[in-house]
C-alpha cells in the first residue's frame, strides 16, 4: 500500500535539497509530486539546477536558490524569494547539515567545530527564525527540522556532529512550544542510518561498518524516499496534534 498526499495549493522550503540520493532532494521530490510549488536551497548551483530541471521535467513545479545557511541574510534571502515566487510558505524541512570526520573530541579544531556548528546548528535556527516569521503572517505552517538518532544517544569519535543535532532537538522543543497557540507545528525528525551520500561516505572512512548498517530490528537502512515520507506526514492534517516532538526513523536501532 502506498500513502498519498495532497499538497496542491500550497508551497515548501526544503534546504540542503540537491544532494543525488539525498533525504532533501527525495523530500523536494515528494512535495512536488504532492502537488506542492517547492524552492530548493543548496549551495551548489550545478546540482541545484539538475534537481529543479528533473522536477520541473517530471511536471513538477520548482524554483533553485543558492543559499548558505551560515550566512543569516542569504537565508533571508531564501526565505524573501520564495514567499516573492509563490505567495506564501506552508512547510519547510530544514535539512542542510554535513558531517565532521571521526575523532576524538581533543583533535577537533576550533575552526572544525564552529563550521559544523554554524551549519547544523546556527543554520536550523537562522531557517526556522526566517520561515517562523513568514509563517506568523500567515497564521499556518509547519517545519520539520532533520536532527539525528545522534540528537537522543552520543557516539565516540563525532562528539561535535552529535552535539548540533542535540541542539537541533532543543531549539525544536522551544519553538514547538511557542508557536503551536499561532497555528504553526514546529517537529524534528531524527533519522537512522540512510542510503544517502554522508552514510556513505562515513562508511569509506570506517566511521560506520557494514555490519553496524544491517543491525536494526528491521535488517536495513532507510530509504531516502521512507524519510520524505516522514516529513511528508508531519507537514500534514494527519499530525495536527504533534507539537516539538522528535520523531525517530531508524528501523527500530535505538528500541
Amino acid at each position: 500500500m502506498s500513502v498519498t498526499y495532497d499538497f496542491s495549493g500550497q508551497v515548501a522550503l526544503v534546504t540542503g535539497a540537491a544532494m543525488g540520493m539525498g533525504m532533501g532532494l527525495a523530500t523536494a521530490r515528494a512535495f512536488a509530486e504532492a502537488g506542492a510549488a517547492v524552492t530548493l536551497a543548496d549551495i551548489d548551483q550545478a546540482a541545484l539546477d539538475k534537481a529543479v530541471g528533473e522536477i520541473a521535467a517530471a511536471g513538477g513545479k520548482a524554483i533553485g536558490v543558492i543559499c548558505d545557511v551560515r550566512d543569516e541574510a542569504q537565508v533571508a534571502a531564501m526565505v524573501a524569494r520564495t514567499v516573492a515566487e509563490f505567495g506564501r510558505l506552508d512547510a519547510a524541512f530544514n535539512n542542510a547539515g554535513i558531517q565532521l570526520p571521526e575523532a576524538d573530541l581533543t583533535e577537533v579544531s576550533g575552526d572544525a567545530f564552529d563550521r559544523i556548528t554554524a551549519i547544523n546548528l546556527r543554520g536550523v535556527w537562522a531557517c526556522m527564525k526566517h520561515e517562523l516569521i513568514q509563517m506568523t503572517r500567515q497564521g499556518s505552517g509547519a517545519i520539520v527540522n532533520n536532527s539525528s538518532v545522534g540528537g537522543i544517544r552520543g557516539r565516540a569519535g563525532l562528539a561535535a556532529y552529535h552535539a548540533t543535532k542535540h541542539g537541533v532537538l532543543g531549539l525544536t522543543s522551544s519553538a514547538g512550544k511557542e508557536y503551536a497557540a499561532r497555528g504553526i507545528q514546529v517537529n524534528a525528525i531524527c533519522p537512522g542510518a540512510t542510503d544517502t551520500p554522508m552514510v556513505a561516505k562515513m562508511v569509506e572512512e570506517g566511521v560506520l561498518t557494514s555490519t553496524e548498517l544491517a543491525s536494526s530490528p528491521i535488517g536495513r537502512v532507510a530509504r531516502p524516499e521512507e524519510i520524505a515520507q516522514t516529513v511528508m506526514w508531519l507537514c500534514s492534517p494527519g499530525s495536527s496534534f504533534i507539537v516539538g516532538h522528535a520523531l525517530v526513523v531508524d528501523g527500530g536501532s535505538t528500541v
